[in-house]
């Protein structure tokens, strides 16, 4: 073959491989229904359709599992990493990007969302802090250890921090801006902790806070009851679209949702002293912001402790995609509205 035919013939193949992944990613968009919304005061949540890419009934979220006494996630004494072992004999574990960790030296979000299968012996997985004035034991907490994982980030500016910029002085100043906002949206006066004025997770724990919370999360709940083809939902706050998440099936979505709609009100509690009149968000401008966003242009394709992690960006929107390398799967997808 002559140098003109094999650059004609390579050609060839990139256009026909480029032509797939538009038509599979054309094809994913497209497989999803949305339906709602469901409201309450300025948070309007609706619900993502499709089919399930995983059967597996064996995943617990990070939540459960450190409940349950299966998982550990150990301080390294490293800002931006952390070690996890998954003890299970039978159950993989879901980690997701932004996942708080309470305790050891200073609180941290977990920055990939990745599945961390029984038996896995210490992995080592990137991590942000969202708290920066501490670096030694908290009260009764282990310094070595973290205690919990009951929340995760609640901005949408904190999500382009730690999956887009990737940056810790970004995200630590993201958390102070959440921690403002959400002061104001409770009615004024701090929600910073006496024992920790920086953290955040102490600041989602603040009685007003909670308190506001709670009455969205009692007014939407049950919105996925008997739903069994649920594998995601999006949000819309004060009239505008804010962001989504798509899981790879409805049993692992049905896990998430109290953590993620708790993390939705409080967004939404912090964005409630900005409230201006506009035209109610419709599904198909969701579903709009969906395909816009895997359309767009790839911008990073990476992996981390096992898991490919692809960025697709263009002015307006972004999109983060977790695959795991043994499955072939998606596992997640974030999607978030920048303007």
């Amino acid at each position: 073959m002559t140098m003109k035919l094999k650059s004609k013939y390579m050609v060839a193949v990139l256009l026909f491989v480029l032509a797939g992944m538009i038509a599979s990613v054309a094809a994913q968009s497209g497989s999803y229904t949305i339906s709602g919304p469901h409201s309450y005061k300025n948070l309007s949540i609706f619900l993502i359709h499709g089919r399930d890419e995983s059967s597996k009934g064996n995943m617990l979220t990070l939540q459960e599992a450190m409940e349950r006494k299966l998982f550990v996630v150990y301080e390294t004494s490293d800002v931006n990493k952390l070690e996890v072992e998954n003890l299970s004999k039978e159950f993989d574990v879901f980690i997701q990007s932004g996942d708080i960790v309470k305790g050891g030296k200073q609180d941290r979000i977990l920055a990939v969302s990745i599945v961390i299968p029984a038996r896995s012996g210490r992995v080592s997985i990137d991590a942000f802090c969202v708290e920066s004035g501490r670096w030694t034991k908290r009260g009764q907490e282990e310094s070595g250890k973290f205690t919990s994982s009951n929340d995760r980030i609640v901005t949408k500016e904190l999500k382009i921090a730690a999956n887009d910029a990737r940056s810790q002085s970004e995200v630590w100043s993201q958390v102070s801006d959440a921690q403002m906002r959400l002061a104001k949206g409770v009615g004024g006066g701090s929600v910073a902790s006496n024992v920790s004025s920086s953290s955040l997770q102490l600041s989602l724990e603040n009685e007003k806070v909670v308190g506001n919370v709670d009455e969205y999360v009692r007014a939407l709940s049950s919105v996925i009851d008997g739903q069994r083809d649920v594998i995601g939902y999006a949000v819309a706050i004060n009239g505008k679209v804010n962001s989504a998440d798509v899981y790879v099936s409805n049993a692992l979505f049905k896990k998430l949702w109290p953590k993620m709609l708790k993390a939705s009100a409080t967004e939404a509690v912090a964005e409630a002293h900005e409230i201006r009149l506009a035209d109610p968000v419709t599904a198909g401008a969701v579903k709009g912001f969906i395909t816009d966003a895997d359309k767009a242009g790839q911008k990073d394709d990476r992996s981390a402790s096992g898991a490919r992690l692809i960025t697709r960006e263009d002015k307006d929107n972004v999109m983060f995609e977790a695959r795991d390398e043994k499955s072939k799967v998606v596992v997640h997808k974030s999607y978030v509205k920048k303007n």
